[in-house]
């Protein structure tokens, strides 16, 4: 039997080609497709997958449990080093009870990563010597000026300037993402000096300023060697590894759902619900990626990220990454929502979305091994054209089915194609993403591996 009229998408990279359904009816759609058939293997290793994901999410919470192990006991280490300062009689005698600084200096500054406590380490640094010293001058100031009224009018005038104005400033957010916690230790070692200076002379003054720094950069360099030369955990390696991973959980979630639906459509099984639950967790990974982006950047150069690597590129992926989670399970709902949605469509429709969904899902996990390898990803050569292809490919489909609106089933079969549309468009922006951050970063090419 042959067709009315015949419309050649081709995809290829010479690996398969996939012989065409012919259908007296309907348009016939002829597809050489360049990735394997991932639904139709996908039928067959049901339990491979489920094992594979089961497995991953044990090795995932053993290596989370590690961390934490490790990074109790980094901190344990830390204590009892800077408690060396009361322990030995010689050190005691060099701070006395300004000891305690120190011990305060390790207790609020240990993070979990390497770049959380070297930026709070700085950050409390800054806020010291900052503090202190306007703290200082204040002192003096007020002591040179004032008498026994005056002194305390003058303290306390400089209390609130520096208070109001550094609150102020405290509150604009590109301060208050990387230097809030300075900024409130500049607050607070102002007014511990500046105060305390209401009793004291000038001497005493600037020994107490000095005592505190001195301690508290004790302090810091206990943090700082511990976090860096035991066992280092990396918020760069958090945040690179977190992206790497979604781009195979949504790769996995979308292939699940067509894959599903498709057989939903031949084959007239009950409709299964689909699992989005990898989805769901991308929706409010915004917060989470900005601290570890901050905290990548006050990171020292190490192993594959050098510095000025380019982490706001991380951040744009991460919500290109978050919308098309929105946007598969909008697919999702789509589908569940309808009766017999895929029954409707023909078996070169079929097909079509069946070709198209394995070339989305193929695309996504070649991007996320891009990533993962720091290699370039050749998008233009390779997945640009695919992409392309199944654009034009979903156009077709749409515009037969727009004309053929009879029911709620067909629109919700419409709206399916729609958004499966916009899936594509959310991965070619993914793809211009990563080939962004290969050129920034100097990814090495992919004939090079």
């Amino acid at each position: 039997m042959e067709s009315t009229s015949t419309h050649v998408i081709s995809i290829t990279n010479g690996e398969e080609n996939i012989a065409p359904r012919k259908n007296n009816k309907t348009k016939t759609f002829h597809f050489s497709i360049s990735f394997p058939p991932v639904f139709s293997r996908l039928r067959e290793n049901k339990i491979h997958f489920s094992l594979f994901s089961i497995g991953s999410n044990l090795r995932n919470k053993q290596k989370k449990d590690t961390k934490r192990i490790i990074h109790s006991i980094k901190v344990g280490i830390s204590l009892v080093l800077i408690s060396l300062l009361y322990l030995l009689e010689p050190l005691y005698e060099l701070v006395g009870e300004n000891a305690i600084w120190a011990i305060m200096t390790v207790v609020v500054t240990f993070e979990f990563s390497a770049g959380a406590t070297l930026g709070k380490g700085l950050n409390r640094g800054m806020g010291t010597v900052l503090g202190g010293g306007l703290g200082i001058m204040a002192a003096v100031l007020a002591q040179k000026l004032g008498g026994v009224v005056a002194n305390p009018i003058i303290i306390g005038a400089s209390v609130f300037f520096f208070g109001t104005i550094a609150t102020y400033f405290r509150l604009f957010p590109s301060v208050k993402k990387r230097y809030d916690y300075g900024v409130m230790i500049l607050i607070l070692t102002f007014n511990l000096v500046v105060v305390s200076g209401v009793r004291t002379e000038d001497q005493k003054v600037w020994e107490i300023a000095r005592d505190r720094l001195l301690t508290i950069v004790m302090g810091f360099v206990v943090c700082i060697s511990v976090s860096l030369l035991v066992f280092p955990l990396w918020a760069s390696d958090e945040l690179h590894d977190s992206i790497v991973t979604r781009f195979q959980g949504l790769a996995h979630s979308l292939q699940v759902c067509l894959e599903e639906y498709v057989k939903f459509g031949t084959e007239k099984e009950n409709k299964p619900a689909a699992n989005f639950t990898i989805c769901k967790s991308l929706l409010d990974s915004k917060s989470k990626d900005e601290l570890l982006a901050n905290f990548a950047k006050w990171e020292p150069w190490h192993g594959k990220f050098g510095f000025f690597y380019p982490w706001e590129k991380y951040l744009k992926m991460g919500e290109v990454l978050g919308e098309l989670a929105a946007i598969i399970l909008a697919v999702g709902g789509c589908l569940q929502d309808s009766t017999t949605p895929m029954a409707l469509a023909s078996a070169s429709e079929l097909e079509s979305c069946e070709a198209i969904g394995s070339g989305i899902v193929w695309t996504l996990r070649e991007l996320g091994d891009s990533m993962k390898q720091m290699r370039k990803c050749e998008a233009e050569s390779h997945i640009s054209a695919k992409l392309k292809a199944a654009r034009a490919e979903l156009l077709v489909i749409s515009t037969s089915k727009i004309a053929a609106i009879e029911n709620m089933d067909a629109l919700a079969l419409t709206s399916f194609v729609f958004l499966l549309k916009k899936v594509v468009d959310k991965v070619e922006e993914l793809t211009k993403e990563v080939e962004q951050v290969g050129d920034i970063a100097g990814f090495r090419a992919h004939s090079t591996l």
